[in-house]
């Protein structure tokens, strides 16, 4: 892909934006980034950009802006539907996403994750034991470090391990991973994709582009990510925690198994009892690691110490502290409600649960015989409290809160020893946060302050 000279638009200055327009820059491309947010809004990016000689258009898109250009980028958080984008793109310009345009420069192998839960656990599982297995790993993409980032980093003999979301497939067209994976299928950001279909359908471009030579891991105990079986020219390898497997990877007896092929005797990987971190959720994700790992080459011994060294991912399902007989677990990543259904059973009762955030077109009743079986208090939170409140009401007590402050003051007061403070949010972040990861490391400040200690860091 050629990008000397040529006029391109980078759409949302987000991470993964300003990642984009620089590299484009670097490469020789006249860019200019267009954002609706405010310059002052974008002050402390901006100096950077002009220095680079990037244009900036801030506090709105300009239709003439995006009709003058070869190319546009769009990050991930900016909607399909917005205006200027669907002119543009009934003009017949071409609209690529940042991982599309990371992907036509990317050098090497790619190991790419998707999935509505357990994407960033899996990611950095599957990240620490290819790096144990090869000299050459990287980690990108929805986890925090643009996969347009790694490109300059990137060999032909190495792995790029990328977590990707419904965003980013959404915006692809020649992405072509080397081994797919899809965790789960639930629903999730409906009132992005405007219905479950649409969501499926961006999920299952992940291995749109892949042939007989690739690999696409699903999960056997997902009805939804199972059906991709039948759209996929690729090679199927199989999880599932209920059932043995006639190629890839399950539990039996106790113990994680992976078979290579169908005619292979399993191998043994390890015992369930030596996977560190807590749920059910967490086996099908050790499942799926054990299943890409030694599709790409990696070592049934190798994979066995990695998975039990490796500990929780921050904001997923993590333990932040025991105050006064009460454990505080923090699963602020937990932004829908499959996520939450999957925190709350990770727990057998005496849950205080915090609920709430900017609501996702989410059913919160599938919640209700989960919440009766063992949640004690409910505390919700944020725009979505009301709807909630409708949607559960009688299944637990409800104190409407407000606030994750007002939230946490309420259940400590309330929790007795040996009980848990579960933040398992349900909703995304946006209503009174920058992000989940700002949600939690808030949730994480307020539990250490009622130890004594100012700040999560001094800890």
């Amino acid at each position: 892909m050629e990008l000397k000279g040529k006029k391109v638009l980078v759409v949302g200055l987000g991470k993964s934006g300003l990642a984009a327009a620089l590299f484009l820059r670097r490469r020789g491309a006249q860019v200019t980034v267009s954002d609706v947010r405010s310059a002052a809004a974008l002050a402390k990016d901006i100096p950077a950009l002009l220095d680079q000689g990037i244009m900036v258009e801030a506090g709105g898109h300009g239709l003439l802006t995006f009709r003058r250009q070869d190319l546009i980028v769009v990050s991930p958080g900016v909607p399909l539907d917005t205006p200027e984008l669907v002119q543009v793109r009934n003009f017949g310009l071409p609209v690529i996403g940042e991982l599309e345009l990371a992907a036509r420069f990317l050098q090497g192998k790619t190991l790419a994750i998707t999935g509505s839960n357990g994407k960033t656990t899996t990611t950095s599982l599957c990240g620490e034991i290819l790096g144990a297995a090869f000299p050459h790993v990287q980690v990108g993409g929805n986890i925090g470090v643009p996969v347009i980032a790694l490109v300059d980093e990137s060999r032909e003999d190495g792995w790029s391990v990328l977590e990707v979301s419904s965003f980013q497939l959404e915006t692809t067209y020649e992405f072509h991973p080397n081994i797919a994976l899809i965790l789960n299928i639930t629903p999730d950001h409906l009132d992005r994709h405007g219905n479950l279909e649409n969501y499926i359908a961006a999920k299952e471009r992940i291995f749109a582009n892949q042939g007989p030579e690739d690999a696409l891991i699903l999960n056997a105990d997902d009805d939804i990510a199972s059906r991709a079986a039948a759209r996929t020219k690729s090679r199927i390898f199989w999880f599932s925690r209920t059932r043995i497997i006639r190629q890839g990877a399950f539990v039996h007896e106790g113990a994680i198994y992976f078979r290579p092929t169908e005619q292979s005797a399993p191998e043994f990987i390890l015992k369930v009892s030596a996977i560190p971190l807590k749920g059910l959720h967490n086996v099908e994700n050790v499942l799926a690691a054990v299943c890409a790992a030694r599709l790409s080459g990696g070592a049934p011994e190798i994979i066995r110490a990695t998975i039990e060294r490796f500990r929780a991912v921050e904001h997923r399902l993590e333990f932040v502290a025991n105050v006064n007989g009460v454990d505080y677990y923090n699963d602020s990543k937990a932004t829908n409600v499959d996520a939450a259904m999957k925190a709350i059973a990770a727990f057998p009762s005496g849950i205080h649960l915090i609920l709430g955030g900017k609501d996702k077109n989410s059913d919160y009743r599938l919640m209700r015989p989960l919440i009766q079986e063992r949640v004690k208090v409910i505390y919700t939170i944020g725009a979505a409290a009301e709807k909630i409140i409708t949607h559960v009401e009688g299944a637990a007590p409800i104190v409407n809160s407000g606030t994750l402050d007002v939230a946490v003051t309420k259940a400590a007061e309330a929790a007795q020893p040996g009980e848990i403070i579960l933040l398992a949010p349900a909703c995304s972040s946006f209503d009174q946060f920058e992000n989940y990861e700002q949600r939690g490391q808030i949730f994480k400040d307020l539990v250490f302050a009622r130890r004594g200690l100012p700040e999560w860091q001094n800890a």
